[in-house]
């Protein structure tokens, strides 16, 4: 044991701490590092859910947080697929949260070296599936123009027309306010993330007029006086869960989402409007780079550095390429 090793265990168990306790405050420690990182809410939401599995698989094998071994994570490994049977991709995500817990402890010396990167590398490997089975579900205009037509609840249909229409990212969408929309120029103004470079999308007239509809309902619905675009039952500012069930409900009702099927293609979630929006702005001729620029993708060739997209064109062909659906 090295001298840092034994001063953090020395703080973790001198004053009666328990094995669980002195976890949790390292876990605490990353999420404090996780905001100074300005890493999303939504990101280190999923890493604290994983970290909290890991834990407890720790807890009860009497394991400490700062002692695991390529054996520990290998069994933990082997838990999830035989005990919890998590999907690969559920897997690659466990791993990728513990892959940044254990650089944080060793960034700050509580650790020695990170023990999850050699198992990651020789177990935890993506291969490409290019079977049609594995593709994501998409939708044509048509069936898109069907599912919205077919929500009766005003809230859920601008939830799904706004992800169709904007592309945007169901958390991206979750943190809008009413004041984020300006109503005059058609456009939204989303909040700062890690992953988006561009924050202004833009809507047509066919969204503007289900958001109108849904901002007048709100006014009834928001009993706390929440400044949230999208408000849950209770009142409060629409959760992740509250929109993948929105979405899967409508589409379950019309025949286009099969929570049973562990194929991709029968499943339709908040993502495939994002798949829809890309796909079918492309189908219609928009250039691939105004698709990445209203995605908020990053361009990574050298002369995107070079290359500045005007908006006003941009607004234009938004507007002349988006599918119109007829609601």
């Amino acid at each position: 044991m090295n001298s840092v090793q034994s001063k953090v265990l020395s703080e973790s168990y001198n004053n009666s701490t328990s094995n669980i306790d002195g976890s949790e405050k390292f876990i605490n420690y990353f999420k404090e590092d996780c905001g100074i990182r300005g890493i999303s809410s939504e990101t280190t939401r999923r890493y604290l859910s994983s970290l909290g599995i890991f834990n407890q698989y720790l807890t009860e094998r009497a394991q400490d947080i700062l002692y695991v071994d390529k054996e520990v994570i290998r069994g933990f490994l082997d838990y999830l697929r035989r005990e919890r049977k998590v999907s690969q991709k559920t897997i690659e995500n466990y791993f990728s949260a513990l892959s940044s817990f254990y650089d944080f402890l060793e960034y700050e010396g509580y650790v020695n070296k990170n023990p999850i990167n050699a198992v990651r590398k020789r177990y935890i490997r993506s291969y490409k599936d290019n079977d049609e089975g594995q593709m994501r579900k998409l939708i044509s205009v048509d069936e898109m123009a069907r599912l919205i037509s077919s929500i009766i609840d005003v809230r859920d249909k601008a939830i799904i027309t706004l992800l169709a229409k904007t592309g945007i990212r169901r958390h991206e969408m979750i943190e809008l306010d009413v004041d984020d929309i300006d109503w005059g120029e058609q456009e939204i103004r989303l909040k700062p993330t890690p992953k988006r470079t561009n924050r202004t999308v833009f809507f047509d007239d066919e969204t503007a007029i289900v958001l109108h509809r849904w901002v007048k309902a709100r006014e009834s619905r928001n009993r706390n006086n929440i400044m949230a675009l999208f408000i849950s039952n209770e009142g409060g500012r629409l959760g992740r869960n509250a929109v993948y069930h929105a979405v899967t409900k409508a589409a379950m009702k019309v025949g286009m989402h099969n929570p049973n099927s562990k194929k991709a293609e029968d499943r339709f979630s908040p993502h495939c409007c994002r798949h829809w929006f890309t796909t079918h702005l492309r189908r219609a001729g928009m250039s691939r780079e105004f698709i990445q620029e209203l995605r908020g993708d990053v361009r990574k060739e050298a002369i995107d550095i070079y290359d500045h997209i005007d908006k006003k064109e941009l607004r234009e062909s938004y507007l002349a390429h988006i599918p119109q659906l007829g609601i």
